[in-house]
């Protein structure tokens, strides 16, 4: 038994303490507010342990292996690399603001049934997760998804009473085995051509053959169902729609970077692979993030709005590792510190600004009840800190300066532009598809907040629960803050991140990563900071300047069309805003509508309906299923009759079997 590095050990301890934070309130029945207090305790100490075993292994660079054991076929081996630490960070630090802020919003009091069983998966959740991006075993590893895979389903259905809760997350636990599946033909064919279990090998291959092409297509299907990459997306909207707002915040913020993992690991088995890997990639990511952001702007719900800019912000990081994957594929140290860089930042990004934006709309489900975006309203006056809260994320998701989902974008941008003048023969393809396409979904993703701004936080509440709703107290509100000052702090100082990269990049790649720039040089960073305040110093005093003319005395005009009193009734709802956006991909989106019919003098009285239905779930995986389930049942046929029919069906199974053996 090897000696017991002290950072990889430390996060297996952090993991063991949170992975049996829930286990004391399932003990302590009588003791429901106990058992919420000590799981939220439990998993900020475990979460405050992994950051400090982090920031230990960031004062050297090596990969820390630690073997504790063996398993019947591999060995329970785990090692903390740049890569690795990379992605714990958002695992630990969402887990532990996620707990904190289920202590209030899901109190055992209200979900007597639930709330202790939600404790003890999520802190399972957290910690099969951690093992995950620990493990350095195909055996070990598939154990830990497969428990994070149960672990997700679980906390999906916390509501089981509800249809809908139901079938979502049956249809994630379908939708995770079908990955589960590639994965372990992934795994076999890996084991195959490297003798052995561990975990992550660099290929003894040129790229050339069938081998490397199958690990390929296996590892991206199975690693791209968890990552919510489109077409592979069906479980993704249900599931983040109608599971807790905090457990919502949990799988977009952390478990879909579980995927995002296995794809980056993927792309790293060959030093040389083709290039047409990375332009896949390219392709993927820009398919992904341009229609995972059109179907969000179509959204009617704001927890499935949010679930579809999932999809878009996956889009986004699968496009910095196709340009990465391109960079190493043409030995361009810098195409691949730009790509993964910009890919990796946007992960962190994506796991601050996407939690921040659910558990803002889960302030908004916890004050009014409802989730419909047309039913809201005024929410900026009733809730002014979910609204500056919201709208800080809101700004982070579009990629607007200066928080800092600008400066992940900015590093693709830089790294595409670079990679348009590497070879002219391709280099403006691979630019010309990604790039606009990355413009592209950052438009449509000012539309579908402005949406959510103008629909739901301004204008007048349009029902009785929007006018009394109020912002709730500290526990929600606190770990809402924490996420958007780490926005700001991100935006502002991304320079920050820069040794996190560039240790993430070196061991992925550390032969081009020595080679390549530092990403302070490659980005202008800096100036990124500069332009940051100044910025912030325009706004406020663009804002003083507005303040001091509202002090004013104001006139009204004499005639005002009948506006002077408007009502709930005159304001735009988000379909009507978006219809002409939804229009122009209509052949995506596919949405139902149901016109009001005016007919006669007297037409009675009708409304305006629309229905969003996913693309590919509702279209072509259910319809799908459904016709193999009615086909497949008349075969049941063959399971009903005498003993002796089953005697006949094995004679022609042994006849059929003696042909074909040789």
């Amino acid at each position: 038994m090897t000696p017991m590095p002290s950072a990889t050990a430390i996060e297996l301890a952090a993991a063991l303490c949170i992975g049996l934070s829930g286990a004391p309130g399932c003990l302590g029945r009588r003791m429901p507010a106990g058992g919420q207090a000590t799981a939220t305790a439990l998993n900020g100490i475990g979460s405050a342990v992994g950051l400090a075993g982090l920031v230990l292994h960031a004062q050297g660079s090596e990969t820390q292996v630690l073997l504790l054991g063996s398993l019947p076929i591999g060995h329970l081996a785990f090692a903390l690399d740049g890569l690795a630490a990379l992605f714990l960070i958002p695992i630990l630090l969402i887990s532990a603001l996620g707990s904190l802020y289920g202590s209030s919003y899901w109190r055992d009091a209200e979900h007597r049934h639930g709330g202790r069983r939600l404790r003890l998966w999520w802190g399972i959740m957290t910690a099969s997760m951690m093992a995950v991006v620990l493990a350095r075993d195909a055996i070990l590893f598939l154990i830990a998804w497969e428990l994070m895979a149960l672990a997700a389903f679980f906390l999906i259905c916390s509501e089981e009473e509800r249809a809908e809760v139901r079938q979502a997350s049956w249809v994630y636990l379908v939708a995770t085995h079908a990955g589960t599946l590639c994965l372990l033909g992934f795994f076999a064919l890996l084991g195959h051509a490297e003798g052995s279990t561990a975990l992550w090998p660099s290929l003894r291959s040129d790229g050339s053959g069938w081998l490397p092409t199958a690990l390929f297509v296996l590892g991206i299907a199975g690693f791209g169902l968890k990552a919510g990459l489109m077409p592979l997306h069906v479980w993704l909207p249900g599931a983040h729609a109608n599971a807790p707002s905090h457990v919502s915040a949990l799988l977009s913020g952390v478990l879909l970077k579980t995927g995002i993992y296995g794809v980056v690991r993927v792309c790293g088995l060959l030093p040389d692979p083709p290039i047409a890997w990375g332009a896949v990639l390219l392709g993927f990511g820009a398919v992904s993030g341009v229609l995972g952001i059109a179907l969000a702007v179509a959204q009617q719900d704001l927890k499935r709005l949010l679930a579809y800019s999932s999809i878009e912000n996956v889009g986004i990081i699968v496009i910095g590792v196709g340009l990465a994957t391109i960079g190493r594929s043409l030995g361009r140290g810098d195409l691949v510190a730009l790509g993964l860089g910009g890919a990796l930042l946007h992960v962190l990004n994506h796991s601050l600004f996407k939690p921040l934006l659910f558990l803002a709309a889960g302030n908004v489900l916890h004050a009014t009840g409802t989730r419909r975006i047309s039913s809201l309203g005024g929410l900026a006056r009733t809730m002014p800190y979910t609204f500056v809260l919201f709208a800080a994320g809101g700004i982070a998701i579009c990629g607007l300066p200066p928080l800092n989902g600008f400066v992940s974008e900015l590093l693709l941008y830089v790294g595409l532009l670079r990679a348009a003048g590497v070879d002219p023969a391709h280099g403006w393809a691979w630019a010309g598809l990604a790039a606009p396409a990355l413009a592209m979904i950052g438009a449509l993703a000012v539309a579908a907040f402005v949406k959510v701004m103008g629909i739901a936080f301004s204008g007048t509440p349009r029902s009785p629960a929007t006018a009394h709703a109020h912002d709730p107290g500290a526990a929600m509100l606190a770990p809402m803050a924490a996420l958007a000052c780490a926005c700001a702090l991100l935006g502002l100082l991304p320079s920050v991140a820069v040794p996190l990269l560039q240790r993430a990049v070196a061991a992925w790649d550390p032969a081009l990563a020595i080679a390549a720039p530092p990403l302070s040089v490659l980005a202008p960073l800096g100036w990124v900071s500069a332009a940051g305040v100044l910025l912030i110093a325009c706004v406020a005093l663009v804002a003083a300047c507005l303040g001091r003319r509202r002090s004013e005395p104001s006139t009204a005009v004499t005639w005002d069309c009948g506006y002077a009193r408007p009502t709930p009734r005159m304001q735009y709802v988000d379909a009507s805003f978006s219809e002409t956006l939804v229009g122009l991909f209509d052949w995506a989106v596919r949405s139902r509508r149901v016109a009001p019919e005016l007919a006669g003098p007297f037409p009675p009285a009708s409304r305006f309906e629309s229905e969003v239905p996913d693309a590919v779930l509702d279209r072509v995986v259910l319809p799908l299923a459904g016709a193999t389930k009615r086909s497949l049942s008349q075969l049941r046929a063959l399971q009903r009759g005498p003993v002796q029919m089953y005697l006949v069906y094995l004679l022609l199974t042994v006849v059929i079997l003696l042909m074909v053996a040789p």
